[in-house]
């Protein structure tokens, strides 16, 4: 199962809105340095978390975006079932036709199930507790993503 961008940087919109949900709205332009992530590819992220109810926004000088929900409720199941369309690894198991099919589909529910577990039991409130310390580099802090925290390809990771 590979994630798309789109799905990796919602993620990493919601921690940046549960890290910083104290400190009120969060504007699109301070989200885009916190984030890394272009304002343009970000308003299309926002819009699709406001529309799933996940964040809520208001316009004016005070206004800005913010988490909808306490972070302890939105889990990372929610965020990849928004963005994804659903959580699919045995999605080819309801056309399991072939007897190879049908005797692996077992093992490829069983592990679609474990993933979809886990991923409902990772909550913002969890990865956002999971950040460097401060005295650490902190890129929902600085705006900034170290190297160390790109993956393969070198683009930032969530």
């Amino acid at each position: 199962m590979k994630l798309t961008a789109r799905t990796r940087y919602a993620a990493r919109v919601l921690v940046a809105l549960a890290v910083h949900g104290t400190e009120g709205p969060l504007t699109t332009t301070t989200l885009s340095r916190h984030t890394d992530i272009s304002v343009q590819f970000l308003e299309q992220i926002l819009k699709d978390l406001r529309r799933a109810g996940l964040t809520a926004s208001a316009r004016g000088a005070m206004g800005g975006h913010r988490l909808a929900l306490p972070p302890a409720k939105i889990t990372l199941g929610a965020v990849v079932r928004l963005m994804e369309g659903g959580i699919r690894i045995a999605e080819h198991c309801t056309l399991a036709d072939t007897p190879g099919d049908k005797l692996t589909c077992l093992g490829w529910t069983r592990a679609a199930d474990a993933v979809e577990s886990a991923l409902d039991a990772i909550t913002l409130d969890d990865m956002a507790k999971g950040l460097p310390d401060a005295t650490e580099h902190d890129p929902y802090h600085d705006g900034g993503m170290t190297s160390d925290m790109a993956d393969r390809s070198g683009r930032p990771g969530v």
